[in-house]
């Protein structure tokens, strides 16, 4: 492909924090950036050079913003994959492409997928009604966690099942919605990669942060990981192997859990940017921003070197009122323009260099 210009196009399907800092990061590489998105008003309307606000199922308003760009991504991976072909069908290319949504908007055929690359995950079976979770306890050791097949994020669409009799109760709490029962697994920690893959192919990865979860949420990412250098290349290169099996452009974000032994096993994968990368600006010679921009461009990609050891702390609800005179000096707050504040949103971030890199 024809490298786009400075002055060009590019429209991002969604509107949250995550498009929010993509039209920021395609500002500054000198592009304009248009949003579509079924909200009034969102967050990355505000930042950008123009917003759609309609259906993801409006045709027309769709091939209108589609003939308005040279090129369109996504913030979110919920995206329907619908929306994608009526873009494409107005002659518009979106990156990534279909089959990173499809893949990933269904756990069942996540895993799966995953293991035809030879990525392990945590043993699952699949649950359509309450009768079946019985017998997918029995196969999987007695207790598992019950996701939904479909959406679900932040804790949001499970429900531990410790014992047969809790299946009917954990059903109904993920609203009696087609599912997978996974394992339980008895990990030490969870990293995460980030990879980014050009039109061309190329690829780079970020250090893998460690991540921590409060209430199935995010709250805290830190590099180094403190992980042997062993682990991470594996991580980094299954991740890798992901994007290349997808034929995925942009940035894409694989979570592992690390086993007690060191061996790794895949949990989910975001084929966008992603919460656990957002230190990277601050830290990193590229972030993921303006990473995923340059994918989406056909620019080459930037250098993903970390610069600095670094935290990113999540601000949810309340937090994210957070007063700049808190902050210490090496603390870069980014605050998402979310309007109002409430429990398990998320508001912002904090980086926190924690000096120069060190290993």
């Amino acid at each position: 492909m024809t490298p786009l210009r400075p002055g060009a196009t590019i429209g991002i399907l969604g509107g949250g924090q995550l498009g929010r800092m993509l039209a920021s990061a395609g500002a500054q590489l000198g592009f304009d950036i248009l949003i579509y998105s079924p909200e009034d008003d969102p967050p990355a309307g505000r930042v950008a050079a123009g917003a759609w606000s309609a259906a993801w199922d409006d045709v027309e308003t769709l091939t209108e913003f589609a003939t308005a760009c040279d090129v369109v991504t996504l913030e979110f991976e919920n995206v329907p994959v619908r929306t994608i072909e009526i873009v494409e069908a107005a002659g518009t290319p979106v990156r990534p492409r279909g089959a990173s949504l499809m893949v990933s908007q269904d756990r069942y055929t996540e895993k799966t997928f995953l293991n035809a690359q030879g990525i392990a995950t945590a043993p699952f079976e699949p649950v359509d009604g309450p009768g079946d979770i019985t017998s997918a306890l029995d196969v999987l050791g007695g207790k598992g966690v019950l996701k939904t097949r479909r959406e679900g994020y932040d804790g949001k669409g499970q429900a531990w099942i410790r014992s047969p009799g809790e299946a009917e109760a954990a059903w109904q709490r993920i609203g009696e919605a087609p599912a997978i029962l996974e394992a339980a697994i008895a990990f030490q920690c969870e990293i995460s990669v980030l990879v980014a893959r050009g039109p061309d192919g190329e690829t780079r990865t970020w250090a893998p942060p460690r991540n921590l979860h409060k209430d199935g949420i995010l709250a805290v990412s830190s590099v180094p990981s403190g992980l042997p250098r062993a682990i991470e290349d594996e991580a980094r290169a299954k991740a890798v192997t992901l994007a290349e099996a997808l034929d995925h452009i942009g940035v894409l974000a694989l979570e592992f859990f690390v086993l007690p032994d060191g061996s790794i096993l895949a949990n989910e994968f975001a084929p966008r940017v992603h919460n656990s990368g957002h230190w990277t600006p601050e830290a990193c010679q590229t972030g993921q921003f303006e990473q995923h921009i340059r994918c989406v461009a056909g620019w080459p990609l930037g250098d993903t070197r970390r610069l600095h050891d670094a935290e990113m702390i999540n601000l949810i609800g309340e937090a994210g009122l957070v007063s700049p005179a808190s902050l210490g000096p090496n603390d870069t707050l980014t605050l998402y323009g979310k309007r109002e504040a409430r429990p398990g949103r998320k508001m912002g971030h904090i980086t926190r260099r924690l000096g120069p890199r060190k290993d």
